[in-house]
């Protein structure tokens, strides 16, 4: 839903009245009678859909199968936003990607090792280095896989203390961190540093240079740094009520406040939606937001099919 919904308004910097448009955009397409295309999914999906695949086609990991997914399905519809094709290893004067092209199609994962978390890590980073060898991108997808198998994990009918649930995401990446072969001390604990930050961001009074210094301390770029612990930050901030967002849906108001940030807006609202249905479960989706997806109910069938192969693994 969040590369869906998001897509239309990449790239954009959002403004107090596009905020009005976009809430007022929502509210019809929460209305049965609403007809409108549907939304088309990105790069986002479309790699989900190939690492969802790769989980339940075969017995074992197989990071070559892998790859002839994302391949064939880049090439049967390569105008979904991917990326430029350059081999991971070369990107960025050879140092490898640090964009959050790992971190976005990560959630199967760990959907699928829910009772396994070792082997939830080592196969996302396999996942991951497929297409994204830069320690910064490793590890974004890792700290992304995280927080979606810690939120599925956590009873939605409690609340989340943010704090707590911040902490234990820096206890998580700070041991991966350290195991990093980077010797850039800002690489080393740059997830950390990012983390750090959001209980501040969450409880500090919301305002327009509030969100001015979301965007400076969290970001909302393409890299993996820059997008990753913001759409941690909009999980956590939709858990309440939101300034110029008026839903009572979780979801929704997690979607909509990942778009209004602006920037690499599918990609975030991609990943913050994950966190926040793992978090939640299928009940608490929003039925008539989710018809105005497109393939909504192919991706259902594939999640169906991940749930089954996951309960006799």
């Amino acid at each position: 839903m969040g590369d869906c919904l998001g897509g239309p308004y990449e790239g954009e910097t959002v403004s107090s009245g596009d905020k009005i448009i976009i809430q007022r955009y929502f509210d019809k397409m929460e209305k049965p009678d609403f007809a409108s295309p549907f939304k088309k999914y990105t790069d986002d999906t479309a790699m989900m859909k190939s690492v969802a695949q790769f989980l339940t086609d075969k017995p074992d990991p197989d990071y070559n199968y892998l790859s002839k997914l994302f391949v064939d399905e880049f090439f049967k519809e390569p105008r979904r936003g991917y990326g430029q094709g350059i081999p991971a290893k070369e990107q960025f004067n050879g140092s490898g990607s640090y964009g959050n092209g790992g971190a976005m199609r990560i959630a199967p994962v760990a959907l699928y090792y829910h009772n396994d978390y070792n082997n939830m890590l080592n196969v996302a980073r396999h996942v991951t280095k497929v297409t994204h060898n830069h320690p910064l991108g490793v590890n974004g997808a890792l700290l992304q896989c995280i927080a979606v198998h810690q939120a599925l994990l956590m009873d939605p009918k409690n609340s989340i203390n943010p704090k707590e649930f911040c902490n234990e995401l820096i206890k998580k990446i700070k041991i991966i961190e350290e195991e990093s072969e980077e010797e850039d001390h800002h690489f080393i604990t740059a997830y950390q540093e990012k983390l750090n930050r959001i209980p501040f961001l969450l409880n500090s009074k919301y305002d327009d240079e509030l969100e001015d210094e979301i965007l400076y301390s969290l970001g909302n770029g393409i890299e993996a740094y820059e997008s990753v612990p913001t759409a941690i930050f909009c999980f956590l901030k939709a858990q309440g009520d939101i300034p110029r967002i008026e839903t009572s849906n979780i979801l929704r108001r997690t979607l909509q406040y990942a778009i209004t940030l602006g920037g690499d807006t599918d990609t975030i609202a991609c990943m913050a939606g994950a966190i926040t249905g793992a978090f939640l479960g299928e009940d608490q989706i929003n039925k008539q937001l989710l018809s105005h997806c497109e393939k909504a109910d192919d991706i259902v069938v594939l999640a169906d099919a991940l749930y089954k192969k996951a309960l006799k693994s």
